[in-house]
């Protein structure tokens, strides 16, 4: 042991002499810059990300195969798809030189694209499909209304409606009654073709999302355009597929027929009812006619009088007795705004039998107090014999009379508000009674004048009458003019039609397939797994941001830009159980029996961990081991104490006369691991003055580790006062004279100022960090504290790491194959 202790020494000398010589260049970051530059270059590289899948690999295998196990389930379910094809010919367009509509086209060159163009837009208009649907009767085909109904009833749907991204029946009849209007009103297309459309919408739909419609073109490679158009339609069903590719390609080569004889069926159709409706407006105008000679100055009275006229009489005497109520009502109204003084006798009588109602009240709510403050006035006459009226109770009694006199006067008052309210709300009911009365007269004479008025224009009317039926005799003969050439133009057309070109025609018919062209069930289930996959990954990586903890040394030197000096290992994830060292109890270790397992076996993987620590330790500092050293944590519970035992341990183990220190005299726990008394300890020396020969004396030795033990001591109630004060810093001095090393043990740093306070007493500071558990931002937050007041900071010891998980995988291969080596040696 003494050997390789005054080998590391060596090297530690000649370490120091190599840096005399070189130049001293000041590092950022406390003197940790070149760890923030190492890990600035690599960035987060290909194999970091490698790293945290392989850490989460069966949450992403786990999402990968259910997705895709679900994707397989769907596309197992979903039917097969057919697709149909046929295709049409469009030549150009030429004229008809016996057409002789008005609907004229000029000759289309063949060049021009325009027009192919157009046919190819209207193979998907509305307008065809809603014509397909019509002839070939898919409204009531079984296979469209069951495609209707899952679409109205489908999830996706529910969901959209839900959230209010998709409209609701209601509200689609709603704008096809106004669709309805608005067309009407421009003569556009009549209400019923419009609630046709809106019916047959949905079924037009569903053709147009299975429908394609693409040019035909001669070959991929010299993309030249044909004079070709493909219709396909996909559909569960194969007949069916087919049976639509040729109803639309040949409604499409008949509607062109139509269009260019002009006479299409919607031509026919509106003439047909342009003629009906010509028609029975005639006849109405006919039935008008005879109705207003009747009217017109023929029905009359008994005594030679016009019904109008008799309305007339009667309606003016109504609206002068009208006036003279208005009038009545307008002078009550008037007299009492201007002279309130005349409605007080009204007032005055309603105030009396109020009034009388109110003092009964009042009188009965007085009678009862005054009575209480009888009783009251009493009972302080008697209490007046045994005391002075300066006494409390004879006080309390005189305070109850006085509130109970103030009730009275407060009731008083109240009354007489009360009664001057209601005076007012009496006259200015009245008032409000008398104007009502003149505003209901007056909208009643307004009533009577107005039908007043409109039976005397009716009246005047009746001179117009020989006018009147005259205009209504030249508009039905105009009607019958009409009428004539709408015929005329219909006999016209339907014989022009015949013998017309169609340049429109079907070049290929559709047949049922016999293979289906989807699901792709292969394709999509793979796409499934891939995509699966992606997220599975993007999941971990998102997981790993989450992730606020350290646990591997790369992250202590990457988030906390601090040397990693030791990874200590979880006693369940060493490959094979030799155990040096661990702590097991609060402080976040495995086994809770004890702290001390150095002596079973010196060769195990935990040993070597603290070996390791050991040699940073050694020669953390320039020309000379470290004389004190404090190892402390962020928060409780990370293992500080087991590390800070260990490591004197291990620090002894070369011959060094090491004491360590237990300065958490909060929780102390140094006297319990190496089962020794705390009567006497740190605290006890701190409060006191003594030699050193009896602070000497304070201190225990162990055999069985060989090292010097200063516990705590009593716990004192300002522990921070005692380890702030000079008598800790001549303590450490003196210590330091006497020992090798110095090991202090101290609170949490970031839950208490013991530890910073100490940290400034020693040569360097230890960190010990909870693999897993310890968060960056607190850990962040300690090193800051102490490199604010100047503190070394030797490292970080990585404590209670997994070396099973894949983040420490590296030292799980290391400490393997070393034990599998001395297990072969042995």
């Amino acid at each position: 042991m003494k050997d390789s202790r005054e080998i590391i020494h060596k090297k530690v000398e000649a370490m120091d002499i190599e840096h005399q010589f070189e130049p001293q260049i000041p590092a950022a970051n406390g003197g940790y810059g070149a760890y923030r530059e190492d890990y600035a270059q690599e960035g987060f590289q290909f194999v970091a990300y490698w790293r945290i899948i392989r850490k989460r690999f069966w949450l992403v295998v786990g999402i990968a195969v259910l997705l895709t196990t679900l994707a397989a389930i769907y596309v197992a379910r979903k039917p097969d798809i057919y697709e149909a094809r046929g295709k049409v010919q469009v030549d150009s367009e030429q004229a008809n030189p016996d057409l002789i509509t008005s609907d004229r086209r000029s000759s289309v060159s063949s060049q021009d694209l325009s027009y192919f163009n157009t046919q190819l837009q209207l193979l998907n208009s509305e307008s065809l499909l809603r014509r397909v649907v019509k002839e070939l009767s898919l409204d009531s085909n079984p296979e469209f209304q069951k495609a209707k109904a899952q679409e109205s009833v489908s999830a996706w749907r529910s969901m959209l409606k839900a959230v209010g991204l998709t409209n609701s029946d209601n509200k689609k009849k709603d704008s096809a009654v106004d669709e309805v209007s608005v067309a009407s009103s421009t003569n556009l297309a009549s209400s019923e073709d419009i609630a046709e459309a809106v019916r047959l919408s949905p079924y037009i739909e569903i053709i147009k999302k299975n429908l394609v419609v693409e040019p035909v073109r001669e070959s991929r490679t010299t993309n030249k355009d044909t004079r070709l158009i493909e219709i396909a339609y996909r559909h569960t069903d194969p007949k069916l597929a087919a049976f639509v590719v040729n109803g639309i390609s040949e409604i499409f080569a008949l509607e062109n027929q139509e269009k260019r004889t002009g006479t299409s069926s919607k031509t026919n159709d509106f003439l047909q009812k342009r003629i009906a409706n010509l028609q029975s407006e005639i006849k109405n105008g006919e039935i008008k006619l005879v109705e207003l000679t009747r009217d017109f100055g023929i029905l009359k009275t008994d005594n030679d009088q016009t019904i109008v006229i008799d309305r007339l009489a009667g309606l003016n005497k109504q609206l002068l007795d009208a006036e003279n109520d208005r009038k009545n009502a307008e002078a009550k109204y008037l007299a009492v705004n201007r002279s309130p003084e005349s409605i007080n006798a009204q007032v005055e009588d309603k105030m009396a039998r109020y009034i009388t109602e109110r003092e009964n009240n009042i009188r009965a709510l007085i009678i009862d107090t005054q009575k209480k403050i009888a009783e009251k006035k009493a009972t302080r006459e008697k209490l007046l014999v045994e005391y002075l009226p300066a006494a409390q109770e004879i006080r309390e009694l005189d305070n109850e009379i006085k509130t109970l006199q103030d009730e009275i006067n407060k009731a008083t008052r109240a009354n007489q508000e009360d009664l001057d309210n209601f005076r007012r709300r009496t006259a200015q009911d009245l008032l409000e009674g008398l104007k009502t009365d003149y505003l209901k007269t007056k909208a009643q004479e307004d009533s009577i004048r107005a039908a007043y008025n409109a039976q005397y224009d009716q009246a005047q009317g009746q001179n117009q009458s020989g006018v009147s039926l005259r205009l209504l005799q030249q508009e039905i003969e105009t009607k019958n003019g009409f009428l004539e050439n709408l015929i005329k133009q219909q006999r016209e057309n339907d014989v022009i039609a015949v013998g017309t070109d169609n340049n429109i025609s079907v070049a290929e018919i559709a047949i049922p397939p016999e293979i289906p062209v989807a699901p792709r069930r292969v394709m999509t289930v793979l796409a499934a797994l891939f995509l699966s996959t992606l997220f599975g990954m993007g999941l971990a990586l998102f997981l790993e941001y989450l992730d606020d903890t350290i646990r591997t040394t790369e992250e202590v030197e990457n988030y906390l830009q601090l040397p990693a000096l030791a990874a200590i290992p979880r006693i369940d994830s060493i490959p094979k159980r030799r155990l040096l060292l661990v702590g097991a109890n609060e402080d976040g270790d495995a086994n809770p029996a004890t702290d001390l397992l150095i002596h079973n076996d010196s060769r195990s993987s935990l040993s070597e961990a603290y070996r390791q620590l050991r040699t940073s330790i050694l020669l953390s500092t320039a020309g000379h081991a470290p004389k004190s050293l404090l190892i402390t944590s962020s928060l409780p519970a990370e293992g500080k104490t087991t590390t800070a035992v260990n490591t004197a341990i291990s620090l002894a183990q070369t011959g060094a006369n090491v004491l360590i220190i237990d300065a958490d005299m909060r929780r102390p726990r140094l006297h319990s691991i190496f089962n020794i008394s705390n009567a006497k300890g740190l605290s006890t020396l701190l409060s006191s003055e003594l030699a050193d020969e009896s602070i000497l004396s304070v201190i225990g030795y162990d055999k069985e580790s060989r090292l010097n033990l200063l516990t705590s001591g009593p716990v004192p109630p300002n522990p921070a006062e005692l380890v702030g004060s000079e008598q800790m810093s001549n303590l450490l001095k003196i210590m330091q004279k006497h020992f090798t090393h110095v090991v202090v043990d101290s609170p949490p740093i970031a839950s208490f100022t013991d530890g910073v306070l100490i940290a400034s007493m020693v040569d360097g500071v230890i960190l010990v960090v909870h693999s897993g558990k310890s968060s960056r931002q607190v850990i962040r937050r300690s090193k800051q504290l102490l490199q604010d007041i100047g503190v070394k900071i030797f490292g970080v010891v990585l404590n209670n790491v997994d070396l099973r998980s894949q983040d420490n995988y590296y030292y799980y291969q290391s400490y393997y194959h070393r034990d599998n080596y001395r297990q072969d040696n042995e």
